[in-house]
């Protein structure tokens, strides 16, 4: 307990307040207002807009890939990703259980199967070595892809999912994937700045999908965004988010079933402003990050740091408790003292909707689950 309440103390110092200490608020300095105003006076504030495409070439620039494409939030730009990879009704889609409820959800949209795998211990994303055993018992390789030959299915993707901004072991991943013909679809919602290997985050993969909510490290208030190194793949993406129509100076032709998953002007105006700071907001919460390792060696509590190989946001920064017990004692102590701290998500087939889907041991998924909490992360 005394810990516990030196952790409170600690974080209300960095924070300057005996106020309620929310996880991770959006901070909005720079010319968000402005943006805005303008859009609203070039009367142009829902899909068509300066401010759209200035955002997807801005999110090029930062991702260093060759396309981008605005999309209304980061779980409709991974259902859309999975459908431009060959994602079909019936398929199945290697992902993890622990990850946030959306990763899953996109793939049930595309009426797909998810396969939930185990995640590593150091980055709690998906684990390359758990893909390699599943593949090794399950996979059969055919001529036009990799099927499970258990259930009979395709395997037509893998989405690894980036946890609170920390990077999966993405060479490796990607290597088994391809040997093993399966897409790989990055869910980088919580990782816009990290980077692997010096590469930034989104980029590895065949598609990279970002989420843009308002706790994200960057905000729009609502929306998200799709990004490619494959030109084709990228203004397909395009062509089907914007409602599969085809360009026509008066006539509405429209050629196969699209989505209206547009990215209105108004949020695409404040997503330009954020994304200025972005590279100020990364250095802020890094250097809190910081301040939490350096505080939490001595205070007998874990605090999870980047992998050697990467360099995270620190989007949402957490610390690993000795167990459920004591994970659930800092959750009520530190919430009965305003300072808001939220467990890691339930595992996906613990959900009564995924229940019924294949997995793997999930011996780290569960470790964790039991064990990692988030604290306030907020841009200082």
């Amino acid at each position: 307990m005394n810990n516990f309440q030196e952790t409170i103390s600690f974080i209300k110092e960095q924070y300057n307040t005996n106020e309620f200490i929310p996880l991770h608020v959006p901070k909005f300095n720079g010319n968000e207002k402005k943006y805005v105003l303008e859009t609203i006076e070039s009367t142009f504030v829902s899909s068509v807009g300066a401010f759209v495409d200035q955002f997807e070439t801005m999110m090029t620039q930062i991702t260093n890939t060759q396309k981008a494409v605005a999309v209304v939030n980061g779980t409709a730009g991974i259902q859309v990703a999975l459908r431009l990879v060959g994602v079909k009704a019936g398929d199945e889609v290697l992902t993890q259980a622990l990850t946030f409820v959306a990763t899953a959800n996109a793939i049930a949209y595309c009426n797909a199967h998810p396969v939930f795998l185990d995640v590593d211990l150091d980055t709690m994303g998906l684990s390359p070595k758990a893909v390699e055993n599943f593949l090794m018992e399950f996979g059969d390789l055919r001529e036009d892809g990799c099927y499970n030959n258990k259930s009979g299915r395709k395997i037509s993707a893998c989405v690894p999912m980036h946890t609170f901004g920390f990077p999966v072991h993405l060479d490796e991943l990607i290597r088994i994937c391809q040997l093993w013909k399966i897409p790989v679809v990055e869910d980088a919602a919580e990782s816009l700045g990290s980077e692997y290997k010096g590469k930034p985050s989104g980029s590895l993969g065949d598609l990279g999908v970002f989420s843009f909510n308002g706790n994200k490290i960057v905000t729009s208030g609502g929306g998200g965004a799709i990004v490619t190194n494959s030109i084709p793949l990228g203004e397909k993406g395009k062509y089907l988010t914007t409602t599969a129509k085809i360009p026509h100076p008066y006539e509405y032709v429209h050629d196969e079933i699209g989505y209206n998953f547009r990215m209105p002007n108004l949020n695409a105006a404040l997503a330009c402003a954020q994304l200025e700071q972005l590279d100020s907001f990364l250095g802020n919460k890094r250097n809190l990050a910081k301040e939490y390792a350096s505080f939490f060696a001595s205070n007998g509590i874990k605090f999870r740091t980047e992998t050697p190989e990467t360099k995270a946001n620190y989007w949402l920064m957490c610390v690993e408790l000795e167990n459920k017990e004591e994970r659930n004692l800092f959750l009520e102590t530190t919430n009965a003292n305003a300072v808001m701290t939220r467990p890691i998500w339930q595992l996906m087939y613990r959900l009564p909707m995924y229940a019924h889907c294949q997995k793997d041991n999930q011996l780290n998924a569960e470790f964790l689950e039991e064990r990692i909490v988030n604290i306030p992360s907020s841009v200082r």
